[in-house]
Parts: C-alpha cells; structure tokens; sequence
C-alpha cells in the first residue's frame, strides 16, 4: 500500500504533516513552503524532492506565469504540494477517480502522469504563439507599419518567458529520465525519457521562434526604412524643382525694372508660367535619365 498527499495551499496546521507524519528534511519543507524557487531535484535518501513549474500564461502582461508544484517522492508514498489549484493535478485527480488502476500502478508512474500532464498544458500555448507568429509575420512583409514593432517586441518578450520557463524544467526531468536516483526504475525511466523529448522540442521551438522573430523584426525595419525612404525622395525631388521656380518666381516679384518679354504685360505672365513649366520638366526629364525616380 502507498498514499498520496496533496495539499493546496496547506496551514500551519496542514504544513506539520509533512515533518511530524513523513519526517521529511527541514530545508525541503522550507522549500516547499516558500516561494518560487528554480526548478530543480534533490535525493534526500530516503526520498527525492523535486520542484516543477506549471504553465500560466498571462496575455495581458506578455509572460508566462509559473506556479510551483513541489514533490516527495518516497517507494510508499507521494506528497504534492502547490500553492494554488494546479490544473495538472486536477485533471490526474479526476483520471484517478474514474480509472483505480491509476493508483495501482505505484507512486512513481503518479508523478509521472502528473509531469506529463504538465507538459502537456505547454502545448497549446505554443500553438497560440505560433498563430500570433504567423499573423506578425504576414503583417511585416503585406502592411508594414511603424505601430508593429511594438507587437514584434512584445511577442519576443513571450519567447523569452517561455525558454526561461521550458529549459530548467527540461534539464531537471533529464535527471529522472537519466535514472540517477533508486526509486526511478527502468521502466518509469523509459516514461521520464518520453516527457524529456516533449521539453526537449518545446524548447527547440522556442529558440526557433526567437529566430524567426527576429527575422521578422529585421524585414520590418527594413521595409519600414525603405518606405522612409521613398517619401524622403518624393520631398526632395519636390523641393529640389521648387527651388529654381522660387528664385525665378522671386527676381519677377521684385519692385524693380527687369527686361520686358515678348508680346507685353499681359503675355508676360504666360511666358514665366512656360518657363516654369519647362525648368519643372526638364529637372524631371534628366531625374529619370539618372534613374533617381
């Protein structure tokens, strides 16, 4: 016979179970009463203590939430302790109520069911990241805009929350997977080393998409530049034929006696108006012969 202990945000009084009942070592249940700490497993002799992350995502600030799941894992027993409801032990909860072979099958394949589970909540929001992905992407190269770096950075932001996330978890269960510790046989070795290969691609695609994102924020300040570009040369091709009109248009503007033209006063405006016209296009002509428009 073996039991397994869960306790969801324990008391003080809750908390005593784990040194007056199981006797464990004072610094794990420090440890499993405090705050975050860094995934990790230690061998206590008697039992092995590990810390896993369960996965959060939170949309409106940008990150990866984790809530600690600590486990005691002895030949006749495991303790689970969270500070909160943990979806990863529910579902397993749920599973144990509907299927008793579930407990049958001894402490160590429970932890793993539950570590898998919680690889498993990884999924779909790796799926999610890759659709905003794909939507920023096709922003970038189809309607390229000033406001989208600001998605672009954003979304590596997430990247980085989740390798923070995915890669300590994914060195701690290789240490299972690895068979350091008596109480991991062979066989639960083999279900570690699965899970192992889940965290291994996670974190695989994770640095993909901080690859691919940084791609994408490289050809949007590219397209962003060129854009500036072209309106840069659309001024100054404007102010550059407006220069010599301004000055032509200003020696006529003068209060003083300047050569007459042809036909009298009132053609001289239709002359100045043709010669505006004919420095206007024949900037624009030797413009376009250069290929500078």
């Amino acid at each position: 016979m073996w039991v397994w202990v869960d306790l969801d945000r324990p008391t003080p009084a809750e908390a005593r179970i784990l040194t007056d009942v199981f006797h464990f070592h004072d610094l794990a249940v420090e440890d499993a009463l405090s705050e975050s700490h860094h995934p990790k497993i230690e061998s206590y002799g008697t039992f092995l203590y590990l810390i896993l992350h369960g996965i959060d995502f939170n949309a409106s600030e940008h990150c990866f939430r984790t809530k600690d799941i600590d486990f005691f894992l002895g030949p006749r027993f495991l303790v689970t302790v969270h500070p909160g409801v943990s979806r990863s032990i529910g579902k397993v909860n749920e599973l144990c109520g509907r299927n008793d072979r579930v407990l049958g099958e001894g402490p160590g394949v429970l932890l793993h069911r539950i570590i898998d589970t919680m690889v498993d909540n990884y999924r779909p929001e790796i799926a999610k990241l890759e659709t905003r992905l794909d939507t920023l992407e096709s922003d970038a190269f189809e309607h390229p805009d000033t406001q989208l770096a600001r998605g672009i950075l954003e979304f590596k932001r997430d990247v980085a929350s989740l390798r923070q996330v995915v890669m300590p978890q994914r060195d701690a269960v290789a240490r299972l997977a690895r068979r350091e510790f008596p109480v991991i046989d062979e066989q639960l070795a083999y279900r570690f080393r699965d899970v192992y290969d889940h965290l291994v691609r996670l974190s695989d695609e994770a640095m993909f998409f901080q690859d691919r994102i940084t791609s994408i924020l490289d050809a949007h300040l590219s397209a962003v530049s060129n854009q500036l570009n072209q309106v840069m040369k659309v001024l100054t091709i404007f102010t550059t034929v407006a220069m010599p009109l301004t000055v032509l248009t200003g020696l006529y503007g003068m209060n003083v006696r300047l050569p007459a033209l042809p036909g009298g006063e009132t053609a001289q405006f239709w002359w100045i108006i043709g010669m505006l016209l004919g420095i206007s296009g024949f900037m624009l002509a030797v413009f376009r012969r250069r290929r500078w428009i």
